[in-house]
């Protein structure tokens, strides 16, 4: 349960914070959009390893040791689901929709929420099914951070499961190693069509924006349905 709460919490948190990140960087225009994103290229090339010891002195210095915050809230700025947030909308962002959005009157925030995340629930699916194997698997980080037994997650159990200095517990590790997989491949079972969907978005940009240009009756149509 360790293991499967931190998943979908972390899961959550970085997806969302991640297409709310990356839907300011596509829809407006500020000073240093450009080096802003590439600064997130150069944090996706920075291995968690190498900052790991900063990392702790601060989450130590925020008491945040042996606790399941300092796991989840660092996703809130996971660089690399920012990245293929960004890359995905700019793929199939829709500015027609937004515009149309602003003048009805509504606020930023509920474009995001009502327009803009309903269009990216493809993409949505493909970063959290990345994210949830991510935190499934995850043992570096929950490793350091986490010293309470009860806290442990499944691949630190499965870590205690090796046996004493004489002897490993081979047949103990791989049942650990195969409870594991199971959520995982059920996982994918279930969202498949969405990771082939968003991958392919990129390639059919050029008809989703032409069937739903402003010109074309079937955009109202979409459109009353957002308003409905």
């Amino acid at each position: 349960m360790n293991s499967l709460f931190l998943a979908l919490a972390s899961t959550f948190v970085s997806v969302y914070f991640a297409l709310l990140t990356a839907y300011g960087i596509v829809v407006y225009n500020f000073p240093g959009k450009k080096i802003f994103s590439n600064f997130i290229v150069v944090l996706v090339m920075i291995p968690m390893q190498l900052s790991i010891i900063g990392f702790y002195q601060y989450m130590s210095k925020l008491g945040l040791t042996d606790n399941y915050a300092a796991l989840i809230l660092p996703q809130i700025a996971s660089a690399g689901t920012v990245f293929f947030a960004k890359q995905y909308l700019e793929s199939m962002v829709i500015w027609d929709l937004i515009d149309a959005g602003r003048i009805d009157g509504a606020s930023e925030l509920s474009i995001f929420h009502t327009i803009m995340l309903p269009l990216a629930v493809p993409g949505a699916a493909t970063m959290g099914i990345f994210a949830f194997v991510g935190s499934w698997n995850n043992f570096f980080t929950p490793f350091i951070m986490i010293s309470s037994i009860e806290k442990y997650t499944l691949p630190m159990l499965i870590q205690t499961l090796r046996g004493d200095v004489y002897r490993t517990e081979y047949g103990a590790i791989y049942l650990g190693l195969a409870i594991t997989v199971v959520p995982i491949i059920i996982l994918y079972a279930v969202f498949s069509r969405y990771i082939v969907s968003g991958i392919a978005m990129g390639a059919v940009k050029n008809r989703f924006h032409t069937v739903l240009s402003i010109d074309n009756p079937e955009y109202f149509a979409l459109l009353s349905i957002f308003h409905a």
